[in-house]
């Protein structure tokens, strides 16, 4: 029995041996490895078990400073025709490929309907002198006719259009366009809009022709609760239509005859559009109001209304006095062009030195929301300057300044960007101290 007690503790007399070498062994090999880590460290440096993630700066996103000098015309088109039957909204393709060729050999820049309203939201710049294009109702000769043309030259454009008109529905005949149609230009780029769902006035108390749901219609003139629920469907459910066809979003409404009051202005704000179109044209600038924006309609019994508004925003007829551009950059501008001021009372500068002899009595400066402005010009210098007394209001600022020199006008204008900061982050000692 004690023989078989001693054989039984003999494996754990063994197995408690080993334990303090099998420590030892493992106590030398972290040494080592640490050894290792802290030898491929350099000296100072921290432990990686303890060192704090790094945490890269965020690159602060520059807004673009948009130039608000910038004007654009809206051209309206309807129906492209080799022969006219009904001049009122038709014209010849022939005519319409001649003045999409003028807009190119004028200088003037056809941009799609959403950058000119990223430019009204002050995200994006535009060129000087812009055009829109936009095709009203939905005809098919807006996909087999125009659209080649605007392949041809590169131009983006818009349809406006009345879900009622388009082919199926139930004014929409055989030179209605398709919805299928419709895709294909939607997939290759072009911009679909809203023209409500019958093209009708849409003011309460016009007679309206109704179409009930079996397809009966009538001619009304709906009042009351009749008509806001006409109404809505005019204005709301077409673009919801639209929306559901098309999978698109529609942020546009072209005023059927631009005949509207306010009660159709505050439905289709709250529908979701965020621009109103009308067909009394107008030259668009960056403070046109959103909610009735002109266009140009152009039909062959106006032959003149494209060449006049052409001629609106065209190159100089050369009855006025030539003026010579100076770029910002020579004239050391203070802010620079592009330049964003934390300050909504900036001091406006512009070093006219470079020029040549300033006939003093000619300079001027306009700013933008302020008009001209009664600056300073010292002729030994060379430098206007204004120091601007209220706060601007706008996001971005235009300056141009003006002067004679050897009889000839110099013209020069810049665009700067503000964003007004907290007036007491330079100076607390709090703040400073948690930086």
């Amino acid at each position: 029995m004690r023989h078989y007690a001693q054989s039984l503790n003999t494996p754990m007399t063994i197995r408690f041996a080993f334990l303090p070498l099998l420590l030892a062994l493992n106590f030398s090999m972290c040494k080592k490895q640490q050894a290792v880590t802290e030898k491929s460290q350099p000296s100072g440096s921290a432990a990686p078990a303890t060192a704090a993630p790094a945490v890269a700066a965020t690159p602060k996103v520059k807004k673009p400073v948009v130039d608000q000098t910038a004007q654009v015309l809206i051209f309206c088109y309807h129906r492209l025709v080799d022969k006219i039957r009904y001049p009122g909204t038709e014209i010849t393709p022939a005519v319409f490929e001649a003045q999409m060729k003028e807009l190119k050999d004028k200088g003037i820049t056809v941009i799609s309907m959403q950058d000119l309203l990223a430019w009204k939201r002050g995200e994006k710049n535009i060129p000087p002198r812009c055009a829109v294009i936009t095709f009203d109702d939905g005809w098919k000769s807006q996909y087999e006719v125009a659209w080649p043309m605007m392949k041809k030259f590169g131009y983006p454009f818009t349809l406006f259009i009345y879900t009622e008109g388009v082919r199926g529905g139930a004014l929409g005949g055989g030179e209605a366009i398709t919805w299928e149609q419709l895709a294909d230009l939607r997939d290759n780029g072009v911009d679909i809009q809203a023209h409500t769902a019958t093209h009708q006035d849409l003011r309460e108390g016009h007679t309206v022709l109704v179409i009930e749901p079996g397809g009966k219609r009538s001619k009304k003139k709906l009042t009351g609760a009749d008509y806001e629920k006409w109404v809505q469907n005019e204005v709301v459910s077409s673009k919801e239509l639209l929306e559901q066809r098309l999978g698109i979003k529609v942020n546009c409404f072209a005023v059927p005859f631009g005949n509207y009051n306010e009660h159709v202005k505050e439905l289709a704000r709250n529908a979701g559009y965020e621009a109103m179109f009308t067909v009394y044209g107008q030259p668009i600038t960056f403070t046109s109001p959103l909610d009735s924006i002109g266009r140009y309609a152009i039909e062959a019994n106006k032959p003149k209304v494209f060449a006049d508004a052409v001629n609106m925003i065209g190159a100089s007829s050369g009855g006025g006095t030539a003026v010579a551009e100076v770029g910002a950059k020579d004239l050391t501008t203070q802010p620079a062009d592009g330049d964003t001021v934390r300050t909504a009372t900036p001091l406006i500068k512009a070093n006219l030195s470079s020029i040549g002899l300033i006939e003093p009595g000619s300079v001027q400066m306009r700013v933008s929301g302020l008009g001209l402005v009664p600056a300073n010009f010292d002729p030994k210098t060379g430098m206007v300057s204004y120091q601007v007394p209220q706060k601007l209001r706008d996001k971005s600022c235009t300056v141009i300044v003006s002067a004679k020199s050897a009889g000839k006008k110099v013209e020069t204008h810049w665009t700067f960007g503000i964003e007004e900061g907290p007036a007491t982050a330079a100076s607390s000692p709090a703040a400073a101290a948690k930086k």
